[in-house]
């Protein structure tokens, strides 16, 4: 009998109503290997020595603004310490994580439902492909879009020893222009999209026409556009008018680095990553122009320097720091529980599939 999803959030333990996610953190990675964005600006014997130093609180200062130059920075591998991050958000008052954490970067479902578990939380787990490179280039050339797109498929409806994935994404397409693997990617996760009723969350690339372009290649594909995310709105070079573009396609923006206030690294450009203050300004903006409902933010921890054991904020920033800012600011509790509560209990509810292409 075919799996029934439709008006269900699918987490790592199984299948729950959209009531249950509560305060939910829609953009997380609890364990990963993200070492794949591992480089050094500065070839000097110490920054080498830095490189390869494993992360302790004397160095939080100098990861702060070298947050890509210290290999150990980029891998959370620790099962223990994820429990104990995770169960801080949990105290804190929150329900529900989305770890974003798929092939490529070191996805782990047997750790995923052993720390729902251990902490009590909702864990919503993602599939697909991330950046090109992540490895995940070589593996696209050799698939077909047909069968990136039945691998999918496959990894929410069945899954591995009945661990299904929940929403398709983080899905990399960061290349200026892009690639044509990424397109591949691209077009097979919209259609898995479409034949799940799962949302789509995307990885875009750090400049301003990146996204803009992604959304028309799937919405050409027959995606759900009221049913994908576009990240990292507060990651790079977006600006408020690209941002109100992007939410006039019905998209949801996501506002995913709370908490990550330091420079970005040069490789990619200059650009000036907001503080948490700017983020909620802008969230403020787009409120007022009546996206509110397109709305989602999270902390994307995905280095041990953002974990509270080595002096970050961790996963409970949104409850402790930025919610009570958000009222400082003059933010009612409705629309903080839409953004934090509402918007992503849509997202993750599955809809009825689509399996008629355009």
């Amino acid at each position: 009998m075919e799996k029934k999803l439709a008006g269900k959030v699918q987490t790592v333990l199984g299948l729950i109503d959209g009531d249950e996610l509560g305060l939910t953190l829609p953009h997380e990675h609890l364990l990963l290997d993200l070492s794949v964005r591992f480089q050094l600006q500065d070839q000097s014997v110490s920054a080498r020595v830095m490189a390869e130093k494993p992360v302790s609180l004397d160095m939080i200062g100098w990861l702060r603004f070298h947050l890509f130059e210290n290999r150990n920075n980029l891998m959370l591998e620790d099962e223990e310490l994820a429990i104990k991050e995770a169960s801080l958000f949990k105290l804190a008052g929150g329900k529900s994580m989305v770890d974003v954490t798929n092939w490529g970067i070191g996805r782990d479902l047997l750790v995923l439902t052993r720390i729902s578990r251990a902490t009590k939380l909702n864990i919503i787990m993602g599939t697909g492909y991330y950046t090109m490179d992540s490895g995940c280039a070589e593996v696209l050339k050799k698939k077909t879009e047909d069968e990136i797109f039945e691998e999918i498929v496959q990894d929410i409806m069945v899954g591995t020893d009945g661990i299904c994935a929940g929403i398709i994404g983080e899905i990399g397409a960061d290349s200026w222009p892009l690639d044509d693997i990424e397109i591949k990617s691209l077009l097979a996760s919209a259609r898995a999209q479409r034949a799940t009723g799962a949302a789509l969350t995307i990885h875009p690339g750090r400049l301003e026409e990146s996204p803009l372009q992604i959304l028309e290649i799937i919405d050409k594909a027959g995606a759900d556009i009221s049913r994908v995310i576009i990240e990292h709105q507060d990651r790079t070079a977006y600006s408020f008018e690209s941002m109100v573009e992007m939410a006039k396609t019905g998209c949801y923006l996501e506002f995913d680095c709370f908490s990550m206030e330091g420079y970005y690294p040069r490789r990619y450009g200059v650009f000036d990553v907001p503080n948490d203050a700017a983020r909620v300004n802008y969230i403020i903006r787009l409120i007022d122009k009546g996206y509110l409902n397109q709305i989602l933010i999270s902390t994307d921890t995905c280095m041990k320097s953002r974990l509270v054991a080595y002096g970050g904020p961790g996963y409970a920033h949104i409850p402790d720091n930025v919610i009570p800012w958000m009222r400082a600011k003059g933010m009612s509790e409705e629309i903080i529980n839409t953004i934090t509560v509402e918007n992503p209990k849509r997202m993750l509810t599955f809809v009825s599939p689509q399996t008629k292409q355009r």
